[in-house]
Formats: structure tokens, C-alpha cells, sequence
């Protein structure tokens, strides 16, 4: 069964649901509104073992980038502190 994403006109929220064929059409999780759903395009990826390391590297350089950055700002507050 396909996920589709939506967004409610009513409400502007997003949001994904499964949609059953010949089924009832899904209602906005926030307002309960059917009526002002507007089914989005979604993007999807064809994912191999390469891309899904290059993926794993970029996000361990990122977070290791976010934690350097985050030890040098507390390293920086400290010592300001106490100046």
C-alpha cells in the first residue's frame, strides 16, 4: 500500500498516510478536515550500499563537526566567565 504525503489547506499541516485503494480518503490528523487535503509530491530514492555509506560518512562528519563546535562554545563561555 502506497504513503502518501499531504498537507491540509485548513490547517497548513503535513503529514503522511497510507492510503488503502478503494478506501476512504485520509483526514488531516490535527483539524480532522478531508475536505481540504491536498496530496503532495513526494521524493523518494533509489538507496545501494554506496550511497548508504557516503550518506553514514556525511552524517558522522557532521556530527562530529557539531560536537567539536559545541565543546568550543563551552570552552568559550567558560573562560569568558571567569574574566
Amino acid at each position: 500500500m502506497p504513503i502518501y504525503e499531504y498537507r491540509c489547506r485548513a490547517c497548513d499541516h503535513e503529514f503522511e498516510a497510507v492510503v488503502i485503494p478503494k478506501g476512504d480518503p485520509p483526514a488531516c490528523p490535527t483539524c480532522a478536515s478531508g475536505d481540504h487535503l491536498e496530496r503532495l509530491i513526494s521524493q523518494f530514492a533509489v538507496s545501494s550500499d554506496g550511497t548508504r555509506e557516503m550518506n553514514l560518512k556525511s552524517a558522522r562528519k557532521q556530527a562530529a563537526k557539531i560536537r567539536k563546535d559545541k565543546q568550543v562554545a563551552e570552552h568559550e563561555a567558560i573562560h569568558h566567565h571567569h574574566h
